[in-house]
């Protein structure tokens, strides 16, 4: 590699790291001169390299029986096996709930220092893959509840649960506590609520923590009921049962929650809502 205006020799060994031919879709031979493999995973211990021997042609390629001499034989280890078909699996999920790419890496960085370590021995792959990725959502800020990680699963919720406690004990890591306000556009989102009755939402889940009406409620139950409640004082009302389908909770559990605040409901609204429905006529569950 030379500059052409001074002549200076940039680089005099420049390594081409794409394939050694060019392949076309449109041609008709059934063979692939490219030679080379597939690409390189650092989380495996050899890097997934392989080499793919073509189909021989020649008498030089068969022994006296007509078998071929040359064969493509896996020396995957039996670990490293194990580990692609949980990066496959991870893949999927994350692909099924639309994460992004870094939740992917994330996750199967913890699943590999979880395999390694072999401290949750009993446990499944799939449940172990799994309660990584819950993990790994919390720790890049988009926590995702159990019930959708149970749903993209073949695992069960208490499974996922339990795996998930044994791995923060075994990395000695933690995750942030999860808050009402982490759920509360995707829920509002997914309900099509307009952006003034989100944030009514978020402000009434917000003082609700703060004046300590709702102790031992889950952020998830008290974020629907925000929501249930900031929707009936606005024109785009929402029933008990479309928001717990939306997140995860049952009615009667959105019920227990909107009761706790609904004597402190004209102190949780923020003062520039705009009602539609009266503070004293909402619902009385």
């Amino acid at each position: 590699m030379i500059c052409s205006e001074c002549g200076l020799v940039v680089g005099d060994r420049v390594i081409d790291v794409g394939s050694e031919w060019r392949t076309f879709s449109n041609d008709k031979a059934t063979k692939d001169p490219s030679r080379v493999g597939d690409t390189q995973n650092p989380l495996l211990s050899d890097g997934d390299l392989s080499t793919m021997i073509g189909k021989g042609t020649g008498a030089a390629s068969f022994d006296e029986f007509g078998n071929s001499k040359y064969q493509n034989r896996r020396t995957m280890s039996s670990s490293d096996r194990a580990m692609m078909n949980a990066f496959k699996e991870i893949t999927n999920m994350a692909d099924r709930i639309n994460l992004p790419r870094n939740i992917v890496d994330r996750t199967n960085n913890l699943f590999k220092q979880v395999y390694e370590q072999k401290s949750l021995k009993g446990r499944s792959n799939d449940a172990i893959a799994s309660a990584c990725l819950y993990i790994a959502c919390r720790q890049e800020g988009v926590p995702r509840t159990f019930k959708e990680i149970c749903a993209v699963s073949r695992i069960s919720k208490k499974e996922i649960g339990r795996c998930f406690k044994l791995i923060l004990k075994a990395l000695e890591t933690s995750v942030d506590l999860i808050t009402t306000g982490d759920f509360m556009s995707r829920f509002c989102s997914n309900l099509g609520l307009p952006k003034q009755v989100q944030m009514a939402a978020t402000h009434i889940a917000r003082k609700a923590v703060e004046l300590d009406l709702v102790p031992g409620r889950s952020p998830i139950s008290v974020a629907a009921a925000a929501i249930y409640m900031a929707s009936q004082a606005s024109s785009e009302k929402r029933t008990q049962k479309e928001i717990g389908d939306i997140a995860g909770v049952a009615d009667v559990t959105i019920r227990q929650s909107y009761r706790l605040i609904y004597p402190r409901a004209p102190d949780l609204f923020p003062a520039d809502f705009k009602f539609d429905t009266p503070v004293d006529k909402l619902p009385q569950l």
